[in-house]
């Protein structure tokens, strides 16, 4: 064989290699994607002797072992395998036989900037784990959970080599328990969802407007008039701390001044800017005029003395105040206030609370805090060690990314939430394609200061029933941009992997499957769910708040059982009949038609399957008006595609029905999420 003959066949079989490489690496269902992967050609088995062994001085690793411990948990769900030896390290059973061996060189505390790097091994043989800290095999075990698969009538680990670590260290979710408290087992099965995919700060939103939610003893007023007895105890709220310590997760308070203040005011209104107020808990949703009086002595000993009692609840230096849409109404309107910002020539609001936050600052200090807050704390006159956290966006006149890009610019560490609020209830792309490193010239020093960002999970509209549906999936598409490598964009690998991850975050604990097919039951009143199932998956929330418009709709102790509570943000059948429609008319493919038909007869049918459960099912009289619109589009859409033109009567009737809103008195608050795709075919069909 001639040299340039063998170089030949040496490159074409380096390139199958390569494509078989890609494909098998499609078959991977990861979230977060690792920063370096090779698959091979083996798979571990799943059998009754597997066994993890721990290396080192085990008894200095507990947090290991503890994930170790649930780890086994999760994978004997999953398999359904009794194994032998339920625990790392178990007596008698010889380091050597072990199924999957961890490597760790120490036990990190838990912090900032740790090394949460690990690499992970796969063979038919074994399993290892290596990582410098614990925190790091923890996040080995997450993806090896995430690798068991289906195998020839049994459970296997995918064959597999990663070297992984993070690219952003600040790697969030924001969980608002002021608006609608959250049980204690709701926040730690989130918590649990986060370790899965390998976020790692816990923001927990504790006060606002609608309720104060930490017991404290030097304060009782607060926890007893404005939390309606709904409160986390001080011993519970080490147990959380713990618990996301346990699994390698930060946990920073936000208790939200000088505005957002009702709560606080509600329980000391002599704090408050308008004297003489009667103040009270809100049940409604929006901005409100209560603020703390910065002017005021008695408001920073008030403050300092809380601060000093909740501080040493909570092991990470971050403390979040807050200081967002403070509007300053009843600064305004206050003498006094006026008075006290001409003697100390603050010239405006802004001024004012950069003067309330600087002193909040070193109360902060005193207790071993940094303080951090929403980007509206930024101000020329705020200490560098303040953290900013952006999240503004074009519906406030901002730009994406425009507070950040200031804050690193003056020398600010920041971290971004714009583009990352999921209780829009956007797509997932919507979030997927957002990145916390904007696309401008930044320094080495700058880009630095940028730490990651977090999801933001309001809860305005969510109670401990839906909020799992709200996190989740689309959550660990956003955790993937924060670990992941920027140029992992591919949106239909993205939504093929997503499938999957959302399984195994049911697996740990996750409800936003199981509560759906409550709501649906509860709406009809346990009879046939088939035909509001069929409705959910084309049916959407109204996003970006056009639900509850005003906050006065829903109050804290409206119902949240509703058809749109049900739905979600990615509608299921939305992506699969929107390739369907794209397939017939952009590359005239009529082998799809079928396909098409079978969704047109599907929906067409809803309505008459509602008005069967309808005399015993008060609840779904509200949803049946919108299902008949949904089948007259059907109907209409399915003879058009069936005859392969459309009238122009029947194109008008369509576009009619389409563009109908609902009425607002029924409350449905959903939209039919295939509207664009159904006129996209109409017209298509209207020109033949």
């Amino acid at each position: 064989m001639s040299n340039k003959l063998f170089l030949i066949l040496l490159l074409v079989m380096g390139s199958v290699r390569l494509q078989a490489q890609e494909n098998t690496s499609h078959q991977i269902h990861l979230m977060p994607w690792p920063q370096e992967m090779k698959t091979n050609d083996s798979n571990f088995s799943i059998t009754e002797d597997f066994s993890v062994f721990i290396h080192g001085e085990q008894d200095k690793y507990t947090r290991i072992s503890k994930a170790a411990v649930r780890f086994i948990r999760y994978m004997t769900d999953k398999s359904g395998v009794f194994v032998t030896q339920g625990f790392p390290n178990a007596k008698g059973v010889a380091a050597s036989s072990a199924s999957l061996h961890i490597y760790v060189d120490t036990e990190a505390n838990i912090m900032m900037g740790i090394d949460e790097s690990y690499t992970l091994t796969v063979t038919d043989t074994g399993m290892e784990i290596h990582a410098t800290t614990d925190v790091g095999a923890m996040h080995g075990l997450s993806t090896l959970l995430q690798l068991i698969k289906a195998d020839k009538g049994g459970y296997v680990f995918t064959g597999i080599e990663i070297k992984d670590e993070p690219r952003f260290v600040w790697r969030g979710l924001m969980m608002d328990v002021a608006r609608h408290f959250m049980p204690i087992d709701v926040v730690k099965r989130n918590i649990d969802a986060m370790a899965l995919v390998k976020l790692n700060v816990f923001h927990w939103h504790l006060s606002d407007d609608q309720g104060f939610r930490v017991e404290t003893k030097t304060l009782p007023e607060l926890y007893k008039k404005a939390s309606d007895g709904l409160y986390y105890t001080q011993a519970e709220i080490k147990d959380i701390v713990k618990y996301a310590d346990d699994r390698g997760i930060r946990v920073v308070p936000e208790f939200d001044v000088p505005g957002h203040g009702s709560a606080f005011l509600t329980a000391f209104p002599e704090l408050g800017s308008k004297k003489g107020m009667t103040y009270s808990v809100e049940r409604n949703s929006g901005i409100f005029d209560p603020t703390l009086d910065p002017t005021n002595e008695k408001t920073y000993e008030f403050l300092d003395t809380l601060f000093k009692e909740v501080a040493p609840l909570f092991t990470d230096v971050y403390f979040h105040i807050g200081g967002d849409e403070n509007e300053g109404k009843h600064w305004h309107e206050n003498p006094e206030i006026q008075q006290f910002m001409k003697e100390n020539k603050l010239k405006d609001n802004h001024e004012l609370q950069t003067y309330f936050n600087i002193r909040l600052e070193k109360i902060l200090a005193k207790y071993g805090k940094s303080l951090m807050g929403w980007e509206e704390i930024m101000t020329p006159n705020m200490p560098k060690s303040a953290l900013i956290h952006s999240w503004r966006g074009v519906n406030e006149g901002m730009q994406p990314g425009e507070s950040l890009i200031k804050a690193v610019k003056n020398g600010y560490q920041t971290i971004l939430s714009n583009g990352y609020y999921i209780d829009l209830l956007l797509s997932v792309e919507d979030h997927y394609l957002v990145d916390p490193m904007p696309d401008v010239t930044l320094t080495d020093k700058e880009a630095k200061r940028i730490l990651g960002g977090e999801a933001t999970m309001w809860a305005e509209l969510v109670t401990p029933l839906t909020v799992d549906s709200r996190i989740w999936p689309r959550t660990a598409a956003i955790a993937e941009r924060f670990w992941s490598a920027q140029e992992v964009r591919d949106i239909d690998h993205m939504y093929e992997r997503l499938n999957t991850v959302s399984q195994f975050l049911e697996l740990v604990g996750i409800q936003h499957l199981k509560s759906q097919e409550y709501l649906l039951r509860n709406i009809s009143n346990y009879q046939d769910t088939h035909g509001l199932r069929q409705l959910t998956t084309i049916s959407e929330p109204f996003k970006i708040y056009s639900r509850n418009a005003g906050g006065t709709q829903y109050k804290t102790y409206s119902p949240f059982t509703l058809f749109a509570d049900a739905c979600i943000a990615d509608a299921k059948a939305v992506r699969s009949f929107r390739k369907l429609v794209d397939a017939y008319v952009d590359q005239s493919d009529q082998t799809v038609k079928e396909d098409l038909m079978r969704y047109f007869k599907a929906w067409g049918a809803i309505a008459d399957q509602l008005k069967t459960i309808e005399p015993h099912a008060p609840l779904v009289s509200r949803v049946i008006p919108y299902a008949e619109r949904v089948g007259e589009i059907a109907v209409i859409s399915e003879k058009a595609i069936e005859n392969k033109r459309i009238s122009e009567e029947e194109l008008q009737r369509l576009k009619a029905l389409l563009e109908q809103k609902e009425d607002p008195e029924v409350n449905l608050d959903v939209e039919l999420a295939v509207t664009k795709d159904i006129m996209k075919l109409a017209e298509y069909l209207a020109k033949n």
